[in-house]
């Protein structure tokens, strides 16, 4: 099974609908909130290099953000990553 790691804030939809894509997915996914924890902020920006949310890991590979996983969802190489 993938490590999914997403980086999220409250009350953003983006992060909810990559919450809800996940999840229709089956998988399990640890999310980390950059608004309660300015460390993980940091972190979320040295890894991904970007400041926006959410920013999502899967083994460690940067996939990006919402547009982002939806697109390889599309394309069906989400499924790939996942396995």
């Amino acid at each position: 099974m993938a490590k999914i790691i997403m980086y999220t804030k409250n009350n953003c939809p983006y992060c909810d609908y990559a919450k809800q894509l996940l999840d229709s997915k089956k998988v399990t996914y640890s999310e980390i909130r950059v608004d309660t924890n300015s460390d993980k902020l940091e972190e979320m920006i040295r890894l991904s290099g970007r400041r926006t949310v959410p920013q999502i890991f899967i083994n460690d590979q940067a996939i990006g953000g919402f547009d982002d996983l939806s697109a390889l969802a599309k394309s069906g190489q989400l499924d790939k990553l996942l396995t």
